[in-house]
């Protein structure tokens, strides 16, 4: 058998996209939030180009598909939850330095486990991804990698943003938990979602994506980096229309 390089680049992407979560967990616990929120980001871009080089070399292998999941669990569902459960310490305490959870309330304590229903959560998704064959040319609930960056770029905002509603909000434990509820139920639920992958150039089978692409766009002009939860929530919306009323596709 001729050995070809070209079918190990999709992996040793996906590899780098594990290596990043993982990153991202160290530097949360060291205290560099934001640098752990942009390994995320890197992540994301990583996960979206595996699949793209896949595509590209056409290489698909059963080893890939399963270290993309595995991978993806890290960064989309555990790192995620340790920024998360940063922002809940923030919101029960003002700080992110507390006691040890031993001396605290029962109450608090499941607040701030909660951040990692997003890490069970994701990792269910992903799992039901694997043996879903509905999900080859759209998704069955929200892609982990959207929920991800929804929840991390609530921190970017605290630091952005000088709104007091705002801040308010993303500092309200109760405010944290409901959103991680409702996302935690959305990575599960029986939701057909659009995929961003556009089958050509042209309009036709396209216009839900070129119709969210736009949307964001303007959002991200308006809003800058505030604007990633909006279109988070956006690609929601946009696949909730196109699923029940017009079918875009």
């Amino acid at each position: 058998m001729r050995f070809s390089i070209k079918r190990y680049v999709p992996n040793f992407i996906t590899s780098l996209n594990l290596l990043s979560g993982c990153l991202s967990i160290v530097l949360s616990f060291e205290g560099y939030l934001l640098l752990a929120v942009y390994m995320i980001f890197l992540s994301a871009i990583l996960d979206f180009l595996d699949g793209m080089t896949a595509r590209l070399l056409n290489v698909y292998s059963k080893v890939g598909k399963e270290l993309d999941s595995l991978a993806d669990v890290v960064s989309f569902g555990v790192a995620p939850s340790v920024i998360v459960f940063f922002l809940m310490k923030s919101a029960l305490y003002n700080t992110y330095f507390i006691p040890p959870l031993v001396e605290l309330p029962t109450i608090d304590i499941l607040f701030l486990i909660s951040p990692f229903l997003i890490a069970v959560f994701s990792g269910i998704r992903l799992a039901k991804f694997n043996i879903d064959e509905r999900q080859s040319n759209s998704f069955i609930g929200l892609p982990t990698p959207a929920n991800a960056l929804f929840f991390v770029s609530l921190y970017i905002i605290t630091l952005v943003s000088d709104n007091y509603l705002v801040h308010y909000l993303i500092q309200n434990k109760i405010f944290l938990l409901v959103l991680i509820l409702v996302f935690s139920l959305l990575l599960v639920a029986e939701f057909p979602m659009f995929s961003l992958k556009f089958r050509n150039l042209g309009l036709s089978g396209n216009k839900i994506r070129f119709i969210f692409v736009g949307l964001s766009a303007i959002l991200l002009i308006l809003l800058h980096s505030i604007a990633i939860p909006f279109i988070i929530i956006l690609y929601i919306l946009l696949s909730a229309i196109n699923n029940w009323i017009y079918n875009l596709d």
